[in-house]
């Protein structure tokens, strides 16, 4: 039966970790087609300087680096039957350069319907889950468009030109992560401002140099703005991700100041996206957007295709026997685990590093310092088991996570759907196994029901119940 499990839900992935971005700030300098950047240097050199805020000096400019040997033609992308190639749209060489680097020859669906819209400067609402490429879909037309027009020339240091907003910190550095990688060649400054951190740190970052794409989390961008440190009048392109989660935290509120903050409606692009289009998320794109293009990805189709799901029934008090050897057994060296309350993953997080299996937690409980960290241990593969709440796990986009393990089930159904979202991701495949118990088995109707299909339930087979080792 071991063998039959085994087989049924595989090995754990090792794949290649990626680097964490530094949060606070970075900025990226190159070329990719020399005619084009000496062009946009030239443009930029010859433009008026900004006068500085009081207190703020203006840091002196980076050298840029030798600019790399390459050009479009690098970049062969055959057309394809079905497929959108990132060739088909009108983009900056640097642009195209870093969508190379990243391994992209075709569009999702999302980011072909998306970029057909917003390159044209159009407001745009956006539903698809996550894993669909919404989030570069958004930072290629943000990036185009700061490259088309030139920044103007009485601009200050806290002035950006883009504004993202995100409801969680790890969302908020993913997409800084993602912005960073898409812009090393186009000379964009990209800054990211959360709660948890630094405030100062974030401050001289702020004063030291010019801010194209600011990412956010609303609280603390806030913070800046009612100091007067961060002024939102030149705001160009607004992005609001993950709507309908800044609606389940509260975040509206917020929201509303921030943008009351920004030029009209009418003088901005903004772009909105959410998992789902409840009346209440539509309500706000119909204050916040002018006449904007729709796009839904597949509607609804909950869970990838990508994933396998299993439901054991398992008692309350036989969950952790049954995750440790799961764990074990199978030497799965990626895993998510689930827990609904904080305090459950704390305990999941302190059982299984004291039975000798490396898990860091995630949780609002945890300092940001130490989130980024277990983050960046968790993506290079030095930590083997990630235990997080909905919200601490809501943003966290890590290649190579082979199966996604519900310890406990979601009160609320969508939330299912974001938990095994973080497996499959990408075309590859994984793996989600819930355990259903006496206290939350009432939860699988719901999700069932918003996945369309039943998800059998089995009993664990008594090797998977096994006593855990007494600690040594």
């Amino acid at each position: 039966m071991l063998k039959a499990l085994k087989k049924m839900f595989g090995k754990g992935s090792n794949q290649p970790a990626t680097t964490e971005v530094e949060i606070s700030t970075s900025i990226h300098q190159g070329a990719s087609d020399p005619a084009y950047y000496e062009k946009t240097k030239t443009q930029q050199d010859d433009a008026p300087k900004a006068s500085p805020r009081p207190r703020r000096e203006r840091a002196s400019k980076p050298a840029a680096p030798p600019a790399p040997l390459w050009k479009l033609e690098d970049f062969a992308v055959e057309p394809a039957e079905g497929k959108t190639r990132f060739h088909d749209f009108k983009l900056a060489p640097g642009l195209m350069h870093a969508i190379h680097d990243l391994g992209f020859p075709y569009c999702t669906p999302i980011q072909a319907q998306v970029l057909g819209f917003t390159l044209k400067g159009r407001d745009a609402i956006g539903r698809a889950q996550t894993g669909t490429g919404k989030t570069a879909a958004f930072l290629i037309s943000t990036i185009t468009q700061l490259l088309q027009t030139p920044p103007p020339a009485d601009r200050y240091m806290g002035e950006p030109r883009a504004l993202i907003i995100a409801p969680t910190r790890e969302l908020v550095v993913q997409i800084a992560n993602d912005a960073l990688n898409l812009t090393k060649y186009t000379g964009l400054n990209v800054m990211s401002f959360v709660g948890g951190m630094d405030f100062d740190k974030q401050l001289k970052a702020l004063e030291s140099r010019y801010c194209d794409i600011l990412v956010a989390t609303p609280g603390r961008l806030l913070d800046f703005n009612q100091r007067g440190e961060v002024h939102l009048d030149m705001v160009e392109v607004l992005v609001l991700d993950e709507a309908d989660r800044m609606l389940d935290m509260g975040f509206i509120p917020q929201v509303r100041q921030i943008i009351r903050q920004t030029p009209p409606k009418s003088e901005r692009q903004t772009l909105l996206f959410s998992a789902t289009f409840t009346e209440d998320v539509m309500n706000l794109a119909k204050q916040w957007t002018t006449d904007p293009a729709i796009v839904e990805i597949e509607a609804i189709n909950v869970a990838s295709d990508t994933v396998e799901q299993h439901v054991y029934a398992v008692a309350g008090s036989d969950k952790y026997k049954l995750l440790y050897n799961l764990i074990t057994q199978n030497d799965w060296t990626r895993v998510m685990v689930f827990a609904n309350r904080k305090d459950e993953v704390r305990r999941i997080e302190e059982r299984l590093t004291r039975d000798g299996i490396s898990a860091v937690q995630m949780s609002g409980d945890v300092p940001q310092h130490k989130r980024i960290r277990a983050l960046e241990g968790f993506r290079e593969g030095k930590i083997r088991v990630m235990v997080a709440t909905d919200v601490a796990g809501r943003g966290i986009h890590v290649d190579g996570i082979s199966h996604v393990i519900n310890f406990t089930l979601p009160e609320v159904p969508d939330d299912y759907v974001h938990r095994i979202g973080r497996t499959g991701r990408a075309g590859a495949s994984g793996t989600s196994i819930s355990f259903a118990g006496e206290d939350d088995s009432f939860a699988l109707p719901a999700i069932e029901a918003l996945l369309g299909r039943t998800i059998s339930c089995e009993m664990p087979p008594a090797e998977l119940l096994a006593a855990v080792p007494p600690k040594r």
